[in-house]
């Protein structure tokens, strides 16, 4: 349980600390650059349907952390939808290169391994926002795949993380039952309830609070 006895909405801490986070709203940079500036505005689902994805990824990472607090579930769930979204944007940026006939980095390629790592050093958004700058679209759809790529590992340590505290911790109905408890104890409450803690059921006539009780009745 929660190291204070009686804490149960523990905060998860500021999503926007997360490097998963600070790296998907990399993402959602380079995508909104990389459809303004090569794929057609009118006529194509495509362009709607990465941005829709790329800030899907960044947004759900948020709201999953946040809700967090009160339901590890729905936080599971969220960051869950954070990595299909991801994974669907990096299925159109894939279709891009191949449809426009450019290669997709090999991952043991100079240029894919200068890209991780250049992209593990830096999660800042106006790092990203120089790149698109200086960079053509081969060069911009590869690095959001490496990206997108660490994006998605960061994602399964976090849920691991998630999925542990949930297992050490329980959820939240299980640690507010535990901190009620925790509070009666601290707070002598425990014997008024009987031996339970349960309001009426006094199996033991009263004795649980000292009361003797009368063999007869006087009239």
């Amino acid at each position: 349980m929660p190291t204070d006895n009686n804490s149960f909405l523990t905060p998860k801490g500021d999503y926007k600390k997360l490097i998963a986070f600070q790296k998907s709203e990399c993402i959602y940079d380079i995508t909104y650059y990389f459809l303004e500036h090569y794929l057609p505005k009118i006529g194509d689902r495509t362009v709607d349907q990465m941005k829709q994805a790329a800030r899907s990824g960044k947004q759900n990472i948020a709201e999953g952390n946040e809700t967090g607090t009160t339901s590890m579930e729905a936080c599971i769930k969220l960051v869950n939808v954070a990595k299909a979204s991801l994974k669907e944007l990096q299925e159109d940026y894939e279709d891009y290169l191949r449809n426009h006939g450019n290669q997709i980095w090999d991952v043991n390629s100079e240029l894919c391994r200068n890209a991780r790592l250049w992209c593990r050093q830096h999660s800042k958004r106006e790092d990203y926002q120089r790149v698109c700058l200086l960079r053509d679209d081969v060069t911009l759809a590869n690095i959001a795949l490496v990206l997108i790529h660490q994006t998605d590992y960061l994602l399964k340590k976090l849920l691991e993380k998630f999925k542990a505290d949930f297992l050490a911790n329980g959820g939240i109905k299980e640690q507010m039952s535990q901190a009620r408890r925790n509070w009666r104890e601290e707070h002598g409450m425990g014997y008024i309830y009987g031996n339970n803690g349960r309001n009426g059921n006094h199996k033991n006539n009263g004795q649980n609070c000292g009361i003797s009780q009368p063999t007869t009745f006087s009239k």
